[in-house]
């Protein structure tokens, strides 16, 4: 008879407090929608700043969306911040969410410098190349740090349920488990 597969998940895959989220619901995956949303946002608000005849509503939108970002890029880092301190160091995973944490934070810097950078612009045109530039090269460290997330999450399963919890959601509800076949071996 084949065990069970053990229903207690790794101690890495469990919150460190309930502030980070519920096991197998951790918060900091939605939270990150709130900061790539508002940037790829800004950044369609600076192409347009700069095809249109009236750029200030564009502008100031792009202004906005960029502080938007901020803030949820903060409440972002201070939850993952929550997730990185039940990942086991000396481990692949937590070489991986430095690597992810350190991009993540240098991609903030540089929306907070664009930000202030905004604010200060005394010219009501077209958002100029420089701070387009900016956002474009922000944008694509984004798309860096957001692939290192992806893999913590889906290649390590960091706050991910277990594959034992996993499984069940593959289960009929009067059937166990060990009763599903994968695609593999047939139906």
């Amino acid at each position: 008879m084949r065990a069970e597969p053990e229903s207690e998940p790794h101690p890495s895959k469990r919150p460190v407090t309930p502030l980070a989220g519920p096991y197998g619901h951790p918060f900091h995956p939605i939270l990150v929608t709130v900061p790539i949303g508002a940037w790829v946002a800004s950044l369609v608000f600076d192409v347009a700043s700069r095809v249109t005849s009236d750029p200030a509503v564009f502008v100031r939108g792009s202004y906005w969306l960029i502080g938007i970002g901020l803030l949820g890029a903060a409440a972002a880092a201070m939850v993952g911040f929550l997730d990185l301190l039940a990942i086991p160091t000396g481990t692949r995973a937590f070489r991986t969410v430095l690597w992810h944490m350190a991009i993540n934070l240098t991609v903030t810097a540089a929306y907070l410098a664009n930000f202030l950078l905004r604010g200060a612009a005394q010219d009501p045109g077209a958002v100029p190349v420089g701070l387009l530039a900016l956002s474009v090269a922000s944008l694509a460290g984004l798309a860096a740090g957001g692939w290192l997330g992806g893999n913590l999450a889906y290649r390590y399963g960091v706050r991910v349920a277990a594959e034992a919890t996993q499984a069940e959601g593959f289960t009929a509800p009067d059937r166990t488990a060990s009763d599903v076949r994968t695609p593999s071996e047939g139906h």
